[in-house]
């Protein structure tokens, strides 16, 4: 017999040792009265041998052992079974550790000093043990002296090479099928730093109501965004999102059949809808951490609620549209909708926890909704814009406190509560509130200074109440131009209601409005009453049916209330 064969017989106790350990699981103890197999012997569960079994657990054991090494699971060499937390001298297997240990060293822990020897041991993880320790054998192989081989060793080692041969050749196979399908992916793969995020909503919604119903019909909406996200440090993200939409709001009618100048009852679904299904890019914008910062660059459809807090859980929507509440005046304070665009923002902790200023930070941004306008009256500081200002507080998970500050600048023609979408200054652009709160100056230019709170409380995980409260003082540069606006709504949220992933959402407030303004008709508050139930089909599917009530459109109680019904779908992907 040639030196090698002798030196491999004499490590064959090490080999059976070796698969012991690698595999972390326990070995059962053998039953004296029953005859089993060399692996039963070794306390190894056996499987059965379907082919279809075998294939389906194969991908999953080796998918366990890349898990275990990146949980910070690797395990080490020891010298002693005593360094085995969770090994006891009175253990029934505890001399055979300590003679592995002491005899081949063939035996490693984790790095918490435990040997994790209660759990199961399947075929895969033996065979899998088996050849994880090769290196260990070649290693004894190039060293061993002593003459330490005995018959029972080679007839188990032998025993063993037969039985687990199949095993050891599936998962090689496996193994290698895994790496050309990885390798396919990586060289087909749309993106390595790009991930695809969508949106499509479908709204089935009609109003009723005097004249307002008689002038609007039953409609079938849509609107579709794609999010293109992507990282370049994994802490960053680039948002490139295209949109395309046919959804528009009703047109709401008073006593005299005329239409009524106000955005009242405008839909999250209907905001950057391109009303023919035509496709543009409705937001381009980079976010990212600089030192304790994080910082906002908007491109182009930069909006303030991407970067402040809204404070108003289970009604926002950070996509605005398709999974929160179902109006726009519900969604966010009004304070938020105060011009967009293109612009800077970033967020400042000013705590490192514990108590109220602990946990506080500070926001500021600056968005101009005519940027990329060359011309003197335009451009990035010279054109529309709104500066934000904002104190954020919160107090664990419970509550969060907002303090919000707008000061925004229009030209003749504006509108106060302006997306910043588009440079035309249409009344198409306005987004929530009546026309006397909206409507600046059509002859001069006006700036606007807004005072805003906010507030989310969430005494449970059942239940969540949130609101605001919003002033606008609007000072134009013409006689009688002054004005002043009024916003405030309140929430209450009852999430995972009826099943896991719902939310029952109710909302009450008065969307913006202004008394007293020359040209305009009506000084009652305009109140808006909201209910939806979000039902989530599938973590992809989501139908939420829902109704607004609006008293006193344009803020004239002579005007019949209008009724709207919707039922919207939402598929994520």
């Amino acid at each position: 017999m040639s030196n090698l064969l002798w030196k491999s017989l004499v490590v064959s106790p090490a080999v059976l040792g070796a698969t012991l350990l690698v595999s972390t699981t326990a070995m059962a103890a053998p039953n004296p009265t029953t005859k089993v197999s060399p692996a039963k012997q070794l306390g190894v569960t056996e499987v059965a041998q379907q082919p279809e079994i075998l294939a389906q657990t194969t991908i999953d054991q080796v998918n366990r052992y890349s898990n275990e090494g990146n949980q910070g699971n690797s395990q080490s060499q020891v010298t002693s079974v005593s360094q085995f937390s969770d090994v006891q001298p009175t253990d029934w297997a505890f001399q055979a550790l300590q003679s592995l240990v002491e005899r081949y060293g063939c035996i490693a822990g984790y790095p918490n000093a435990t040997y994790r020897g209660n759990r199961a041991l399947t075929r895969y993880e033996f065979a899998a043990g088996l050849n994880a320790c090769l290196d260990r054998v070649n290693e004894l192989i190039a060293t061993a002296t002593a003459d330490l081989v005995t018959k029972q060793d080679l007839a188990t080692l032998q025993r063993l090479q037969e039985e687990f041969s199949a095993e050891l050749a599936t998962l090689r196979g496996r193994v290698d099928s895994l790496e050309a399908r990885t390798a396919e992916l990586e060289a087909n793969q749309f993106s390595t730093t790009t991930k695809l995020v969508g949106e499509a909503i479908f709204a089935v919604t009609d109003v009723f109501g005097g004249n307002t119903g008689d002038a609007n019909n039953t409609v079938f909406q849509d609107r579709v965004r794609l999010d293109l996200q992507t990282s370049f440090t994994g802490r960053d993200v680039l948002h490139t999102r295209l949109a395309a939409g046919n959804a528009q709001a009703f047109s709401l009618v008073d006593n005299g059949g005329g239409a009524i100048n106000t955005a009242e009852g405008t839909q999250t679904f209907e905001v950057g809808s391109t009303g023919t299904n035509s496709v543009k890019i409705d937001r381009l914008t980079y976010e990212a951490p600089i030192g304790p910062a994080q910082v906002y660059l908007a491109a182009s459809g930069g909006r303030h609620s991407h970067y402040a807090a809204v404070n108003n859980p289970y009604f926002f929507d950070n996509t605005d549209g398709g999974n929160g509440a179902l109006s726009t005046f519900a969604s966010e304070s009004p304070i938020y909708r105060i011009g967009g665009g293109a612009g800077i923002a970033l967020n400042l902790p000013l705590g490192k926890g514990g108590g109220i200023l602990g946990n506080s930070s500070i926001t500021a941004g600056y968005l101009a909704s005519e940027a990329n306008n060359p011309t003197l009256s335009s451009g990035l500081t010279n054109g529309d814009y709104a500066a934000l200002g904002q104190l954020n507080f919160s107090v664990g998970d419970r509550l969060a406190l907002a303090a919000t500050y707008v000061h925004g600048y229009s030209a003749a023609g504006g509108l106060l509560f302006n997306s910043g979408s588009t440079s035309d200054n249409s009344f198409g652009e306005v987004l929530v509130g009546t026309g006397q709160a909206n409507a600046l100056s059509t002859t001069n230019a006006s700036s606007s200074n807004s005072y805003g709170v906010s507030a989310a409380f969430r005494p449970s995980d059942k239940l969540s109440i949130s609101g605001f409260v919003s002033y606008h003082d609007v000072t134009g540069f013409g006689v009688g131009d002054n004005y002043e606006a009024w916003s405030y709504g309140v929430g209450v949220a009852l999430p995972d209601f009826g099943k896991k992933g719902n939310v029952l959402g109710v909302f009450a407030g008065a969307e913006p409005y202004a008394f007293n303004r020359p040209g305009f008709v009506g000084n009652d508050i305009p109140y808006h009453f909201e209910g939806f139930y979000k039902y989530r089909v599938s973590d992809n599917i989501s139908v939420t049916p829902g109704v607004i009530w609006l008293t006193s459109p344009g803020q004239n109680s002579n005007n019949d209330d209008a009724i709207i019904g919707t039922l919207r779908t939402t598929f994520t992907f």
